[in-house]
């Protein structure tokens, strides 16, 4: 499965799509069915600042627990609240619904873009 062109991708399996001064942020469908059914998302606090490709957070599915890292630096002014009730949500859309957080940013910083991320994971 191609990944959507329009989003930006880092080593560790998160996507960003921007937003004006906004990236929303989530992890990959190649990440998703590494992880498996996904039983639990934490998120950053909406407030917090991330800081890029420093833990922010951590995926637990049926299988492992998994970190997340924020592809981006910033404050975070959302996050995905349905994700507590759906985290399969992850698996079954995650670039739609599955989306994690979103951060207000103020640099860009230097990500893949898709047929780099497919090149990475072998998807190309």
């Amino acid at each position: 499965m191609a990944n959507p062109t329009n989003l930006q991708y880092s080593k560790e399996h998160e996507w960003v799509r921007i937003e004006g001064d906004t990236a929303v942020v989530g992890i990959t469908q190649y990440a998703a069915n590494a992880l498996g059914e996904v039983v639990y998302v934490d998120l950053p606090k909406v407030g917090s600042s991330t800081v890029f490709m420093k833990i922010c957070g951590e995926v637990e599915s049926t299988k492992s627990v998994s970190e997340l890292y924020s592809p981006i630096s910033g404050e975070v002014i959302e996050v995905n609240d349905g994700l507590t009730s759906n985290p399969e949500d992850i698996n079954g859309d995650p670039f739609g619904t599955g989306w994690l957080f979103k951060v207000k940013y103020s640099e860009l910083p230097d990500l893949m873009d898709s047929a780099a991320y497919d090149a990475l994971t072998g998807e190309a």
